[in-house]
């Protein structure tokens, strides 16, 4: 019993090692400075009687001039700027989020750091000759949007090959969601019929050292499930979706740029390498017939902003799924809007957490005084186990068949002490994974010095100027794992339960890197842990 108990804990670092390396905070750089805007697709509609009137705006903004090429929106969210080039998305900077916690920090720029003649949103069409970098008009210099309102910004691009193309963003002060309706209108005298291509781009070498893009690529949303490329899967290769496209996308660990299929707008969706170096996203409608003298207009919606679970839920089209928590997300999304419940009540995210540890701690009471009773039980008769082994040294049936008669005489489990815990194992990583890719714990204080859930405590590393991310947090959480091992019952010989006492140094090694939040959580779990075994040490006698 002693060797696989042993065994026990040694394969339970070793899980811990490997859990740490592939769900744990990656230090490797991994992406740009800034997620790219997705791509949006067409789809048939009902043909409009005339024309839609040019840009309409909540500000009435003054024409755009000749030499200008940029239109630039501000909302209470966000500011953006879109060109003419394309009459596409050129950046989006995210009012409410910054790059670092202090507040002098600069904005999120989401579409920024693609090369600047590679525009999101742009338009292309196979079938009839229509280029992603034709140039396009509006009459709006910019565009100001305050309270509930909403505003209507009209690109234009008349070709020489009778046909005309006018691209309407609808746009609103309190949402990150947008509207984008692509008109074509077919002046010639023959029918057009071809595919219209939205079109997105994203560096696709990492160029910075931060694990906000650790997960960054394309994710989209196929065939009821949610379908993930890195840079490296398409390095080399062309991948391409078409069952049942509900939204496609690029996002980081924290925020995301997608467009949303209006009506299966999306027949498909091609990632490559382009000729700049860039992934490319090419979002394709369903092929359409632009009859002489008529017009087809193609909607989409559009989202770019933070992953924040009620937000991206609001939008449809199962945009929430872009929120990948593992394997375990049936147990990480209901723990993650348990978070959000009880923040909305505190106001602290870290309180919230602390809730949240108290309640599953309660909850898994019974398991836990079952798996620690067990323990204690084992360990008081250890010595007539030990009788007994010396006793039967020579015959090893004999031995077992005494071992197991000592465990029914005193009615004890030796799986006792593990099965329930193994319960508790799920839950734990799901809320992990939980806290974090959480963007609610992102820059999120708690009290003092911790004014970052999401990124580690490193008080004494800034301080004192060390190499190294050190922080008092996960030197209290190391000291309580110490203090909660030498209470518990152990079944180990002396020079066995001397090599698991540095079991509380290696763990705190490996949480000085991680998030505040997930220390915390883990603190706070050893320290009820340790008033439960003091509990139940007065319930079970030795």
């Amino acid at each position: 019993m002693e060797k696989r108990a042993f065994l026990a804990v040694v394969l339970s670092i070793v899980v811990f090692y490997l859990f740490s390396m592939v769900l744990g905070p990656d230090k490797k750089p991994a992406a740009p400075a800034s997620p790219q805007i997705a791509v949006p697709s067409a789809a048939p509609a009902v043909p409009p009687s005339a024309p839609a009137p040019a840009a309409a705006s909540a500000s009435q903004p003054a024409p755009l001039s000749a030499g200008q090429k940029d239109v630039s929106v501000e909302t209470g969210l966000y500011t953006a700027v879109f060109a003419a080039r394309g009459g596409a998305l050129k950046s989006m900077t995210l009012k409410k989020y910054r790059e670092q916690v202090t507040p002098a920090a600069s904005q999120v720029i989401l579409g920024s750091n693609a090369d600047p003649a590679l525009l999101n949103f742009s338009t292309r069409a196979t079938g009839f000759n229509l280029s992603d970098s034709a140039e396009y008009s509006t009459d709006a210099a910019a565009v100001k949007i305050s309270g509930s309102e909403t505003s209507k910004l009209v690109f234009t691009y008349v070709s020489g090959q009778g046909f005309t193309v006018r691209k309407t963003y609808t746009l609103a002060a309190d949402s990150y969601g947008i509207k984008l309706e692509t008109q074509i209108l077919n002046n010639s005298a023959a029918p057009l019929v071809g595919t219209i291509q939205q079109v997105m781009t994203y560096p696709l070498e990492p160029k910075v050292k931060d694990n906000r893009f650790d997960t960054a690529g394309s994710y989209l949303f196929s065939d009821t499930a949610l379908q993930s490329d890195k840079a490296k899967d398409i390095a080399n290769a062309t991948k391409k979706y078409d069952k049942n496209v509900q939204w496609a996308g690029f996002a980081d660990k924290y925020f995301l740029s997608a467009i949303l299929a209006e009506k299966n707008s999306i027949s498909s969706v091609e990632l490559k390498k382009n000729a700049a170096g860039f992934m490319e996203s090419i979002v394709s409608a369903p092929q359409v017939t632009v009859n002489a003298g008529q017009s087809i207009t193609v909607t989409q919606r559009l989202f770019v902003g933070p992953k924040d679970i009620d937000v991206l839920k609001a939008q449809g089209n199962a945009l929430e799924q872009s929120l990948d928590l593992g394997w375990f997300t049936v147990l990480a999304k209901p723990l993650l809007y348990t978070l959000k419940f009880f923040y909305r009540y505190v106001g602290n995210y870290g309180i919230a957490i602390i809730i949240i540890t108290i309640i599953l701690k309660g909850l898994f009471f019974p398991l836990t005084h079952k798996s620690y009773k067990s323990m204690k039980d084992m360990q008081k008769i250890q010595p007539k186990m030990a009788a007994l082994k010396e006793k039967y040294k020579d015959d090893r049936d004999a031995m077992n068949k005494a071992v197991m008669e000592l465990y029914r005489e005193h009615k004890v489990n030796p799986l006792g002490g593990c099965l329930p815990m193994v319960v508790q194992i799920p839950v734990f990583f799901a809320l992990y994974k939980a806290l974090m890719f959480s963007i609610e714990l992102r820059h999120a204080p708690f009290f003092l010095w911790i004014t970052d859930l999401a990124g580690p405590d490193n008080l004494f590393g800034e301080l004192l100027h060390l190499p190294m991310v050190i922080g008092p947090l996960p030197l209290v959480m190391g000291a309580s794992m110490f203090l909660q091992q030498k209470m518990t019952p152990s079944q180990m010989d002396p020079i066995q339960a001397k090599m698991m006492l540095a079991l509380p140094v290696v763990f705190t090694f490996m949480f000085l890197s991680f998030p505040s939040g997930l220390v915390l959580y883990w603190l706070v779990n050893n320290i009820l842990t340790i008033g439960q075994q003091m509990y139940i040490n007065k319930l079970v006698k030795d």
